[in-house]
Order: C-alpha cells, then structure tokens, then sequence
C-alpha cells in the first residue's frame, strides 16, 4: 500500500470510529467526501476495525513516508486498535488501556505530596476555620459573576492572541468564537472548524474565577488548541501536505501532548507574574482580584494535579464505589460536593474516562520537555515547536531521557 493510500485508510479509519462513538472525531478538515463515503457506509463493527488497525499498522513499516510520520501514524494506531477491541467488549486493563491510548504508564500519586501542597495552601490562606472552607471563601471571592463571563473571557482572549502574535505568526483571517453553555462534563471546550476559525465552548456550571480564567483561555485558544490547529492547518497540512494532521482523534497521543501544551500555555505567553497580569487585564473591566496571591494559591494547588487521575485509578482499576471516589475528591482537592461530582461525572463517561491523563501526565512531560532547554533558547522558542511538528508523547520521553535539547543536536 502506497503512502498516500496509508493516509487516506487512517483518516477513513478514524471517521469510522466516530459512526460507533459519536463525538471520537474532535475535528477533521480533510477531504469532505471521505466523510460522505463513511456516513454511506454500513455502521462498522469493532472487531472489522481493530483489524484494519492492525492491518495498517503492518502496511505502515514498508511504506515510504517519512520516519516522524510513520512514528505518528504508528502511535496512532496502537490507539486505535487499543479502542476497538474495547468496544468489541475485550477486557483491558484500565492502565493498560491509558498506555496504548497515551504512551504513558500511569501509577498513584504521593498522599505526603498532596499533604504538602495542603500545608502551603494554609500558610497562604491562615484563619481558624478548615482549609477546604478558608479555600473555598478565597474562591468565592475570585468567582466572577455569570453576567461577566463572557466579557471576561473576551478581554482575556484579546490580551493572549496580542503576546502569541509577538511571538509567533498566525493566519491573519484566524478568528476564536466564544459560547457560554451549560450541561457538559467539562469546563472548556474547542470546536477547531477549519479555515483557522474556532468554537470555544465555556461550561458556565462551573462558577469560573479570574484566577483560573487565563489558563482556560490560554488553554482553548492562544497559545493552546486553536493556535495549534491554525498552525498545524497551515504549515504541516497545507505546506508539507501531511494529510493525517487534518484529522483529531480523541484517546490517542496526540491529545497528551496536545492537552499539555494547551496547560502549559500560560507559562509559555506570560509567565511568572501572570497573576498580575490578569489583574491588570480585568481590571479595565471594573474587576478586583488579587493577583499576586491567587498566582501563589494557584501554585500551590498545582500539587494536587495528581489526584484526579488517582480518582480515575480508583474507579476503573480498583472498581471503587462512585462515593467513595466523590470523598477521596473532596478531601485532596478540598472542593465541595458539587464540584466533585462534575468531576466524576467526566471520570465515568465511556468516551472521557481514560482522558484526564492527557492533562495530568501531559503537563508533567511537556512541563519537563521545556525545561530541557539549550543555552540562549526561550520556552517561548521551544514552545513552538509543540505548536508545529508531529510530536508523540514517547519521542518527548525519548528526548528527555538522552538530555539533550532539539537545537543542540541540531548544532552537532
């Protein structure tokens, strides 16, 4: 099978899976009478797919397309074919399962780290009362009322696209819509449609803060899933004519690298001092937050980033019962009931629950990837690198393990 054949049978491939799991195919801006062939197509059935998975996967070591692609698609279809055989009702281990979608291994997190991060919470937020209810009053305060939601997030998005295109060139016909919803598993959302345009979806369910609006903004949009596409959509599709990057399939290792850029964008536009920043920014709206506290609270939260991921541990590896999940929730992340109900109600849906990984072990390995840096080299410079090439979370490993940075060895 010629190359450009193995590229087109992975994008049927994927368009297949999304006829069985509604919502599998995030966004896809390839070839429209592909999805024409697929929607006229007899619905397909698990095992037919694994098959050709697999069968791809042989094709694939004998083709001629380069070695990044073939590592690409290769990854990808270990996913894939991972998904199939679950569908087809084959058990699968759920760490086994998060390894052949993410390239990760996955493992409990330390308690004496989420105990240390509570210690730091509390020296920041003293007072007699318990820290999950001095946490809680510290939010309240940071909450932004609904009827500002929106505002907010358009000030915010107008003042990140500005320091991304100092940065870094976008399409100049780019543009991000934003909608404000109700009802969904999960905070934000982007809908990449094609043509640099995105719809980012914001859960209003949530009772955003101001401290945690910038990482969503910059997280969906600049520099995160939109300027990811706008780039990708321009120099690896319509530049190098790398076909399997017009599609985005959910459970596969495009979305932990993915998923860790886009959490780490904030780090990567602004910096340290964002807290600041955002004060500064909300404040031409008639807004007061205290910027340079909530960025320390935030910083110190981030060591409980493991818990979630110990909640999926719990759920689909120990076969925990859902309240106990909710408890274990609410004592390391110190959130009230509500809250953590969301968030099992995402750990428990069949398409989302292997998924909270890519945000937990994709900013572990991204945050770690950047920090590789060679001497005079910027994260922003390393940064766009994510942005523009067709990494998979083992090559960021890979690099990690030798030490040494891409631009070092480019200079060899």
């Amino acid at each position: 099978m010629d190359a450009e054949r193995i590229v087109r049978e992975y994008q049927l491939l994927g368009l297949r899976f999304d006829r069985l799991v509604p919502g599998f195919v995030d966004s896809f801006t390839g070839d429209p009478a592909l999805r024409r062939q697929v929607d006229d197509e007899q619905r397909p059935e698990p095992g037919a797919l694994a098959a050709r998975a697999k069968l791809l996967r042989r094709e694939l070591r004998g083709s001629d397309l380069a070695e990044v692609r073939r590592r690409f698609l290769a990854a990808h279809l270990v996913a894939l074919e991972c998904t199939a055989h679950r569908l087809a009702g084959r058990p699968t281990s759920f760490v086994a399962e998060v390894e052949a979608y993410f390239q990760v291994r996955v493992r409990p997190g330390d308690p004496d780290v989420y105990r240390q991060a509570h210690a730091e919470l509390s020296d920041l937020l003293p007072g007699d009362e318990s820290l999950a209810l001095r946490l809680a009053d510290f939010r309240a305060l940071d909450e932004v009322p609904a009827r500002r939601l929106q505002g907010c997030v358009q000030a915010l998005s107008s003042a990140l696209r500005d320091l991304v295109r100092q940065r870094w060139e976008l399409p100049a016909d780019e543009v991000v819509e934003y909608r404000i919803v109700t009802d969904r598993p999960w905070s934000g959302f982007n809908h990449y449609l094609g043509g640099h345009r995105s719809r980012v979806s914001i859960n209003a369910d949530l009772g955003h803060r101001m401290s945690n609006l910038p990482h969503l903004v910059a997280h969906e949009s600049y520099p995160g899933h939109h300027t990811e596409h706008c780039r990708k959509d321009v120099g690896l599709v319509g530049r190098d004519g790398f076909a399997e990057q017009s599609i985005f399939l959910i459970n596969t290792p495009q979305c932990l690298v993915a998923e860790g850029l886009a959490d780490l964008g904030l780090h990567a536009v602004v910096g340290p001092g964002w807290g600041a920043w955002t004060e500064a920014v909300l404040a031409d709206l008639g807004l007061r937050m205290e910027g340079e506290l909530s960025e320390r609270v935030e910083r110190a939260a981030a060591g409980l980033a493991g818990v979630r991921q110990d909640a999926a541990l719990m759920l689909h590896d120990r076969g925990a019962d859902p309240d106990e999940v909710v408890a274990f929730l609410r004592r390391w992340l110190l959130v009230p009931e509500r809250r953590a109900r969301q968030m099992l109600r995402f750990l428990a849906d069949p398409l989302w629950r292997a998924y909270t990984t890519t945000y937990v072990e994709g900013a572990r390995l991204v945050r770690a990837w950047l920090d590789l840096r060679a001497p005079g080299e910027s994260t922003a410079d390393r940064f766009v690198r994510l942005l523009d090439e067709p990494l998979v979370p083992a090559t960021l490993a890979g690099e990690l393990t030798s030490g040494v940075s891409w631009l070092a060895r480019d200079a060899e």
